[in-house]
């Protein structure tokens, strides 16, 4: 009985060291890095509504995107508000209207938040993914600089009011890009 006594002291004796040193103990919960304003995986739940027309003779100016701390300079959207930046601003975009909207059919797979397509390789000329094709407007050239053209995963949404446009947005970047589709 004293050896066991004593057994048993000892195992006691030796994990109160232990958890004295900090080991033994549960290590606390990491905390969750904090979320990004733009990209980082946010997708929003719809697209941008139809933007109202601007005041007739009002003269475009060039937007800054980068409204708050830590946003792009290009068009996005703000995780915390799901406001589509920038999108209010370029509704009379002469870079942004196509004599032939359409030209090449409508895109026939799922537009909205319930389905991510994955780039398949391309640049911002022409890129694809599952068959299907797109071009970004010559506008946006910039703004999809550093998109993965062979990773990215992607949402494509309707575009109120630009024809023949849908939106692709950049789950990782948080930025989107007026596209037209060229067909399959």
């Amino acid at each position: 009985m004293k050896k066991v006594i004593g057994l048993l002291a000892a195992v006691a004796f030796t994990a109160s060291t232990a958890i004295a040193q900090g080991r033994g103990e549960p290590h606390p919960a990491p905390h969750a890095p904090p979320r990004p304003e733009v990209g980082g995986g946010h997708i929003p739940a719809r697209g941008p509504a139809r933007t109202p027309a601007p005041p007739a003779g009002r003269k475009p100016v060039a937007p800054n995107y980068a409204h708050a701390g830590g946003h792009p300079n290009a068009p996005h959207v703000d995780v915390k508000t799901n406001i589509w930046v920038g999108h209010d601003v370029r509704r009379n975009e002469a870079g942004l209207h196509l004599d032939h909207p359409w030209a090449h059919g409508r895109f026939g797979g799922v537009v909205g938040a319930n389905h991510i397509y994955r780039l398949g390789g391309g640049n911002a000329h022409r890129f694809g993914f599952g068959g299907f094709f797109f071009d970004v407007a010559a506008v946006d050239f910039a703004y999809a600089n550093d998109w993965l053209w062979d990773s990215d995963d992607i949402v494509l949404y309707d575009d109120p009011d630009h024809p023949g446009y849908y939106l692709a947005y950049n789950v990782r970047l948080g930025t989107y890009v007026h596209v037209e589709y060229l067909g399959e």
